[in-house]
């Protein structure tokens, strides 16, 4: 069948990686491929994007050098919608600390605009309730 993940997941062994599970149907369901960096054993998730919301995630991604190499990271705004909605208790106490660290520089008015057009997509209203409940918990 079509997987991309093989392709992506060999095209990373190549550079150093290897998968942390041989569950297909895990990365399927998540679209989260679990890898390590070999020689640094540093596990890492892959998030495969689809279309739609992930768009939003890329145009408004930001570049960061690390080690001489421009990578796209996801914005903190962004990053916090994504926690909001797996809604993990891990997710929201990262909101809770990404909050807290970014305390005046957070855009707060993309990150509620993004909640709600996930609301009206996925007909849910908790979204955002649990954006302001981890708000109220973040110091800073």
């Amino acid at each position: 069948g079509d997987r991309p993940h093989r392709a992506l997941a060999d095209a990373l062994f190549a550079e150093g990686f290897e998968t942390r599970s041989d569950d297909e149907k895990f990365v399927e369901q998540t679209r989260v491929l679990p890898v390590f960096h070999r020689s640094t054993n540093t596990p890492v998730d892959v998030v495969l994007a689809g279309r739609g919301i992930e768009d939003l995630f890329f145009e408004g991604a930001i570049e960061i050098a690390i080690e001489g190499l421009n990578v796209p990271v996801a914005r903190a705004e962004d990053l916090v919608v994504m926690k909001i909605l797996a809604g993990r208790p891990k997710d929201l106490e990262d909101v809770v600390a990404i909050l807290s660290a970014q305390g005046e520089s957070f855009e707060q008015p993309r990150t509620l605009w993004l909640l709600g057009l996930l609301e009206q997509a996925l007909d849910q209203s908790d979204l955002l309730p649990l954006f302001e409940h981890c708000r109220a918990r973040a110091v800073g």
